[in-house]
């Protein structure tokens, strides 16, 4: 697709820098670039399911790094945050920054900039001043010009001989969405560590403008290498692009299409994981039945099948729901339409008083509110900050996926229509509630202008399914430890909450004995020992906590086994799963609910001691509300006294969530009430 060919790996054309000598220790790579250059996925490329993220050194800022396996050796690459410049004006830049100019927390022994071959000019000016970075640390340096597969496909014609002239370094053609070039980079990355220096090249030309302007010199640089290297830059590039953006950017069009995408994503995830959903539910089932059949009657095989594997099983059912929801939005955001939905929903934030770059904050709190409080970092002003960070855990995170999966299994298990706009809903509350309490604040407590969004539209572009895949890897790794340690451990107390102290018939009242001796009497023996199951759990130190705290969230619809579910959950969201699953999930399934999972089985059944029904509509839709605004994760309270420096605002944030919570549930539960679906 190019007028030349690159320079093999034994090129005379030599590395920008030199490689600074690593001991013996394993080399570092680290990956440069612009946001929407494709530098993530071109890492996710390099290290495949080798990487992890980290926080660089003495510092709050996340990073990923992982192996790379080339021909002779294994590299370490390490993606840091994009920018755009080296002026860098927010934490994660100023990070980066330092570590390409060689006093940061991380000392790689060289670099490759990645640039986006459709925005050549563009990039370039990071170019201009990465390459200077590297001549003055003697840092070996060559450059990966991403996405030439979409360059060639937009007619896209660049000159490679021509512009490795300019930049003084290789420059290799590769396509991180389909792996073209990437034996070729991974060649060079192995010549690229202890090249000989190069010459430095001019990265900045005279400004007709303004004499002594950098930044202008910077620019004119830039347009002349990329005119030289691809000819006009006004080449018809995205004319698909604007057609298509004069629809999903309009501004109530634009709307109307993003409420549609999240409709249609939440149906689909409701269509495709219900197989896995069954096939997990039979294995968590046939392992539960495994140990009551290996094990001898007691405690040992109590702890094991009830609590570990209907505690955390009981959870995991609902993986596939979170792993199929983070493919789709990866897929989104890797076509190019997450960054259309921020702009579209930046005239609304506006309005609210929050700044356009809290979009993408708010959008990451979809996927878990700790990255996402740290990544508001983008946001210069502390008081635009500070209300972003106070409103990002009302978005819907993983952690109340199984929450809210549970909940419309006992509302609308069989309607896939109706659970899909149940679950919209409950996205769309989060969204709701965010955008009023930021309004709230920013007219009270931190009144001030929001500052307007300056945020860069994609070209549109097929995804990687691969890019997807590794992203969805990662987040049910995070979801999958969550569940075999934070969750894990509350199962196994509240299984011995549940358990001690034990009770015989004899310790039962008269008239417990006398109902449980009725049934005995008329042959149900099942239902005698499931009722006799019961009054144990109400003796014992769980039951009796529940029936403590249940006059406070009575008025809600909750039971005293919900109620021990919502306090056990403020340790983490999801845990009431399991919660739920070790007090509830005693008995046996009846023939008619063969086609439900035990867990919901035993929900749908429950009654109160009148006979009516525990989790009547009314107390679902209140339960759904509760854990929509609800702050129920310590480690976000953490987070959030860390990146503001007090537990005053930490504090703040659980009273607030709490009281908002409880008194929307509580609306949601009288008024369905008195409509008839108490």
């Amino acid at each position: 697709m190019s007028t030349a060919t690159p320079p093999a790996a034994d090129s005379s054309l030599p590395m920008v820098g030199s490689a600074p000598s690593s001991g013996g220790a394993i080399s570092v790579i680290a990956l440069v670039g612009n946001p929407n250059s494709g530098k993530t996925s071109l890492f996710n490329r390099l290290t495949g399911l080798r990487a992890h993220t980290a926080n660089f050194a003495g510092t709050t800022v996340e990073h990923r790094r992982g192996r790379a396996r080339l021909a002779t050796r294994t590299v370490e690459v390490v993606d840091l945050p994009g920018l755009y410049s080296l002026d860098a004006t927010t934490p994660d830049e100023r990070v980066a920054r330092d570590i390409i100019m060689g006093t940061g927390p991380a000392k790689p022994d060289a670099m490759v900039l990645v640039i986006d071959a459709t925005n050549l000019e563009r990039n370039l000016f990071l170019a201009s001043q990465t390459i200077e970075a590297s001549q003055s640390t003697g840092r070996p340096m060559l450059v990966a010009l991403n996405m030439i597969d979409l360059a060639a496909k937009h007619g896209v014609k660049i000159d490679l001989a021509q512009l490795s002239k300019d930049l003084g370094c290789r420059v290799l053609p590769v396509s991180a969405r389909t792996g073209e070039g990437l034996g070729e980079l991974h060649t060079a990355m192995e010549s690229l560590l202890g090249a000989p220096v190069s010459p430095p090249v001019e990265t900045q030309c005279e400004c007709s403008g303004c004499s002594g302007c950098a930044f202008s010199q910077r620019y004119d640089w830039a347009e002349s290498v990329a005119r030289r290297a691809a000819g006009d830059p006004s080449v018809t590039m995205g004319k698909t692009t604007e057609k298509i953006d004069r629809v999903l950017t309009h501004p109530v069009v634009g709307l109307v299409a993003f409420a549609s995408v999240m409709f249609l994503t939440f149906l689909t995830l409701f269509v495709l994981a219900s197989f896995p959903m069954e096939w997990i539910e039979m294995l968590v089932g046939g392992a539960a039945e495994l140990l009551n059949r290996w094990l001898p009657e007691g405690d040992l095989q109590s702890l094991l099948a009830d609590g570990v594997v209907g505690g955390v099983g009981g959870m995991l059912v609902f993986l596939p729901q979170i792993c199929l929801l983070f493919f789709l939005l990866a897929l989104l955001e890797d076509s190019g339409y997450l960054a259309r939905a921020a702009f579209v929903m930046d005239r609304l934030m506006q309005r609210v008083g929050l700044p356009g770059k809290a979009f993408v904050p708010m959008l990451s709190a979809h996927a878990c509110a700790i990255p996402a409080i740290m990544s508001t970092r983008v946001i210069e002003d502390r008081r635009d900050r500070l209300v972003t960070i106070l409103v990002l855990p009302l978005m819907t995170c993983s952690a109340r996926l199984p929450v809210y999966a549970l909940v419309i299994a006992l509302l609308f298990a069989n309607n896939l229509l109706m659970a899909a706009v149940v679950f919209t809903g409950a996205y769309a509350l989060g969204i709701v509630a965010a955008l009023v309490m930021a309004w709230l604040f920013k007219r009270t407590i931190l009144p001030g202008e929001a500052r307007p969004l300056v945020i860069e539209l994609p070209n549109y572009r097929l995804p990687s399914l691969r890019n997807a895949l590794l992203q969805t890897y990662d987040r049910a790794m995070v979801f999958i430890k969550n569940a075999g340690t934070t969750i894990l451990l509350i199962t196994f107390v509240l299984w011995v909450a549940a358990t001690y102290p034990k009770t015989s018939f004899e310790d039962l009242l008269p008239e417990q004995q006398a109902s449980v001796e009725q049934l005995e009497s008329a042959g149900d023996t099942a239902a005698a020992e499931n009722l006799l199951a019961e009054y144990s759990l109400q003796r014992s130190v769980a039951g009796r906590v529940g029936k403590a705290i249940e006059p406070v969230f009575a008025p809600l619809g909750f039971d005293w086994k919900m109620s021990i579910g919502i306090v056990t959950s403020f340790a983490a969201r999801e845990v009431i799963v399991s919660t739920l699953s070790v007090l509830y999930g005693m008995g046996e399934e009846g023939a008619d609910d063969e086609h439900r999972s035990r867990l919901t089985a035993q929900l749908a059944a429950s009654t109160h001691p009148d006979g009516s029904p525990v989790f009547t509509m009314a107390a679902c839709f209140s339960l759904l509300v509760f854990y929509v605004l609800a702050m129920q994760c310590l480690p976000t309270q953490v987070i959030t006294k860390r990146e503001t420096g007090s537990w005053k605002w930490a504090l703040f944030q659980l009273g607030y969530m709490s009281v908002l919570a409880y008194t929307a549930a509580l609306v949601t539960y009288q008024t369905a009430s008195a409509f008839g679906l108490g």
